[in-house]
């Protein structure tokens, strides 16, 4: 049965609705540089990754402000696209869409982002302290509105005689959205992708299947500009309020109590150069299904990342690594006969680099893996019954308004040109040319190109 909903589940609710309300009232949306004059490529070195800047104001809350916009902290975004698979999909990539070669609004977005009281913060102090991204979008391929990432925060900052530090509380509705490196699910590599591919059927817990799906309070500590400490919690939202808000609740897990989240990372610097290495994990009892008549399931997810990042006149280097391990027991799912085994694994891992020129130009390479226990009742969509896949993304990227600023009557405005390519080397267990039956890990290789605009 569904639970009822929670007070933090109330609370973000009356929180998502006064804020779509406000009559004057992601992404690098344009709201953040209309509020602060601060340019985009001075955040990112390209959208949405961040650079030093860009993760200092996501720390602070959204809340940075030169207080002369009088501007409603509102964006939009579209994403026209273009997928091309090296083979069809038998009775169409989706619904209403051909077999292959499709054109597609992959997504378009509105954005409240940046002050939660917009121009009214400049005039108080106390309200100039909470900031708030929420963003609700169309999915172009579903034809269907819902919610997606949305996050209030509260940030301050104190010192002592030997320490300074910055804190805050924050409410969202994704583990990770708050992390500021671009190493953690929901910020990381490719940072948008083709609605009409394929993809591989196997998700962790954290890296992506509780998106949308919770509500999670939590806070965190940047001590010394070097030492960051996140704690919070995380619970399942209830089967109607989800539908409510979009997202349909069908067949996912519902988390049984909160379930604690906890990030620890250290960043170091030296003039141009800045290193940072940490952990991410995620700790729930769950209802397989949503169904609690034969007990809850144990997920712990256990996560490893490190970011490099090099920015210097025209030149901006970033490298990443984030591996992310999940045991499994599955007491109840096997007594549902929705899984074979009782314990299992599944990790995945993922090692990108990318270089930028003069805020224009970009390329990204990217290594992922995939890999766990095979089970052919978890995993009954393929016919290996393994969750195993890798392969290659290459990206090349360009923004040509990114160092202009985008036209006087709405500025901030940007638009990010992208050509990606996705090269399966094993696909849910199968390899290139497996044996010819089923599809093939190489019929899914795909070409992926999009204009990213937002305004």
């Amino acid at each position: 049965m569904p639970k009822a909903l929670s007070p933090i589940h109330v609370l973000l609710l009356f929180c998502v609705s006064g804020v779509l309300c406000l009559p004057n009232a992601s992404y690098a949306v344009p709201s953040f540089y209309r509020q602060t004059g601060i340019a985009c490529h001075a955040c990112h070195t390209t959208y949405p990754q961040l650079s030093e800047l860009g993760r200092d104001f996501k720390l602070k809350g959204y809340t940075l402000s030169t207080g002369q916009s009088k501007m409603p902290p509102l964006a939009m975004m579209l994403q026209p696209s273009f997928t091309h698979t090296a083979e069809g999909q038998p009775g169409g990539a989706g619904p209403g869409f051909d077999d292959n070669d499709n054109f597609a609004l992959t997504q378009g977005s509105v954005f409240y982002a940046g002050r939660l009281f917009g121009p009214l913060a400049d005039k108080s102090a106390a309200l100039g302290k909470f900031g708030v991204f929420i963003q609700s979008t169309y999915d172009g391929v579903e034809k269907a509105w819902s919610w997606d990432n949305a996050e209030f925060r509260f940030a301050d900052s104190a010192s002592t005689e030997k320490h300074k530090f910055d804190y805050g509380l924050y409410l969202n509705n994704s583990p990770t959205m708050q992390d500021l490196w671009n190493t953690t699910p929901v910020w990381s590599f490719p940072y948008s992708g083709s609605g009409l591919a394929p993809t591989p059927d196997a998700e962790t817990l954290l890296g992506g299947a509780l998106a949308q799906q919770v509500a999670g309070f939590g806070g965190y500590l940047w001590l010394d500009d070097s030492v960051y400490l996140d704690l919070g919690g995380y619970d399942s939202l209830s089967a109607r309020v989800q539908s409510d808000l979009g997202v349909d609740p069908e067949g996912e897990a519902q988390i049984d109590n909160p379930a604690p989240y906890w990030r620890l990372a250290k960043e170091l610097s030296r003039g141009d150069h800045r290193l940072e290495i940490g952990t991410f994990g995620l700790s729930a009892n769950t209802f397989p299904e949503r169904d609690s008549s034969a007990g809850t399931d144990h997920y712990l997810d256990i996560g490893l990342d490190f970011e490099y990042q090099y920015a210097k006149d025209r030149h901006d280097v970033t490298v990443m690594f984030s591996g992310l391990r999940e045991r499994q027991e599955w007491d109840a799912s096997q007594e549902l006969g929705l899984a074979e085994n009782s314990t299992g694994a599944l990790w995945n891992l993922a090692a990108t680099g990318s270089y930028f020129f003069d805020k224009t130009y970009g390329a990204t390479l990217q290594y992922f893996r995939i890999g766990g226990d095979t089970d052919t009742l978890l995993y009954a969509d393929n016919r290996t019954g393994s969750p195993d896949s890798f392969g290659w993304i290459l990206q090349l990227d360009y923004m040509p308004l990114n160092k202009k600023g985008g036209p006087k009557f709405w500025p901030g405005s940007n638009v990010k040109f992208s050509l990606q390519y996705t090269r399966y080397n094993k696909f849910d267990g199968a390899s290139r040319n497996y044996d010819g039956s089923g599809r093939d890990a190489n019929d899914n290789d795909t070409v992926y190109v999009e204009a990213w605009v937002a305004f």
